[in-house]
């Protein structure tokens, strides 16, 4: 088994001819938010991956072995809910607001100019839905955010700090902040 430890965000100062030869890994989002897993290259190699706790590998990431060879990090296509603005009367605002409602419920998303994703999740489906937005199933890569608390870098590159602390993990149940909050 081939030991990985090392990551070059989106393959940083790798010329794309060194890129086009690393061999590749296709993860989903469930595996690449974590820090330690195994997994099988496109050469067939069996990799453990040991990354420092709470470093999200995205798509575009390029992993270095203990031997020296480059292994390219796909997003693999998995199920996700496409959100949309309604056609008819949806808005560039609409998507904001959906976005800030699902912000608020601490849940991974993807944020793009036109539509979110998120994992399925048939209670938001509904709301967002009753929110007038367009929301369907669909098989494709997923990059959410780092956001701000979680530590991770975001699709820009920018890494972010918590900012305050209320004794609980962000998982994906809704919550309320008591008092006043430092977010910054």
């Amino acid at each position: 088994m081939l030991i990985v430890n090392k990551l070059l965000a989106q393959g940083q100062g790798l010329s794309h001819v060194v890129l086009k030869r690393a061999s590749t890994v296709e993860l989903d989002w469930d595996v690449r938010q974590k820090s330690r897993f195994s997994t099988t290259d496109s050469q067939g190699r069996e990799l453990a991956i040991f990354l420092p706790r709470g470093q999200a590998v995205r798509g575009g990431d390029v992993l270095v072995a203990e031997d020296g060879s480059l292994i390219r990090v796909l997003a693999a296509p998995q199920e996700v809910l496409l959100i949309t603005a309604c056609a008819e009367h949806g808005s560039a605002f609409d998507l904001m607001r959906a976005a800030y409602h699902l912000g608020n419920r601490h849940i991974p998303i993807e944020l793009r100019p036109d539509h979110l994703k998120i994992e399925p999740d048939h209670v938001l489906a509904e709301m967002l839905r009753a929110m007038h937005m367009t929301v369907v199933e669909a098989c494709m890569p997923f990059e959410p955010e780092g956001g701000a608390y979680g530590g991770h870098f975001t699709n820009d590159g920018h890494g972010h700090g918590h900012g305050h602390g209320h004794g609980h993990g962000h998982g994906q149940h809704h919550h309320e902040h008591e008092g006043v909050n430092g977010h910054s």
